[in-house]
């Protein structure tokens, strides 16, 4: 391939680098970028770049099936009124081995052949909508800085979408005492041991028909 042909196909890689969104296409840009420079230089034909071999390489070592992942355990969290950031204590990530995946109410981060492992962090249910084009990643040295662009302003009061575990189902359809029940034993599974000595107690006198109202003890 001539000079005139290599530099403008590296002008047209630049100038999709720039209009670029997604981290993976950025990658892929910056490294065929960078095969254009050292071809240049070297003056070695452009002949023996194959862009789509690229793309297909990285997408068999990304969606492998046998490959193992340790979880990201160590990480923190803020957020202002339009946006949440997620700080991964992650040292060493190479971005064109990177993958995300978001989706309005969960995403997927998976990082490729950090120091001889693949690390990977996911949210499958948010606390809220995000919008997932306006999601992003950067790479750091010693950190991952991942962006969630809040659907609606407001706060989160977690990462994790939580029931209100001890609000009362009121549908009238039901027995009454349904929701009061799923109540109880969620204050069962979750409290301490007095509490389910207690709450026991007060299963074992319903149903013995002692009590009638198994909450009678607490009012």
């Amino acid at each position: 391939m001539a000079a005139n042909d290599l530099a403008l196909d590296m002008e047209e890689l630049q100038q999709l680098h720039s209009i670029a969104k997604r981290p993976r296409v950025l990658s892929l840009i910056s490294s065929e970028i960078r095969n254009l420079e050292k071809l240049s230089k070297d003056g070695a034909s452009v002949s023996s770049l194959q862009i789509p071999a690229s793309v297909l390489t990285a997408a068999k070592v990304i969606h492998n099936p046998s490959l193992n992942y340790v979880s990201v355990s160590s990480f923190s969290w803020d957020q202002d009124n339009d946006k949440v950031k997620i700080y991964l204590s992650l040292e060493g990530v190479d971005q064109e081995k990177m993958e995300t995946d978001f989706k309005p109410m969960s995403f997927d981060a998976k990082f490729h052949d950090v120091h001889g492992k693949n690390y990977r962090f996911s949210l499958p249910k948010l606390n809220k909508e995000i919008v997932p084009e306006k999601c992003k990643v950067l790479v750091k040295p010693t950190r991952v800085v991942i962006t969630l662009a809040k659907a609606s302003k407001g706060n989160w009061l977690d990462l994790h979408y939580k029931e209100d575990k001890f609000k009362p189902c009121l549908d009238k359809e039901k027995d009454p005492m349904a929701g009061i029940m799923d109540m109880m034993k969620n204050m069962y599974e979750d409290g301490d041991e007095e509490m389910k000595k207690t709450i026991a107690k007060a299963w074992t006198d319903a149903r013995s028909g002692k009590a009638a109202d198994p909450l009678k003890r607490y009012t």
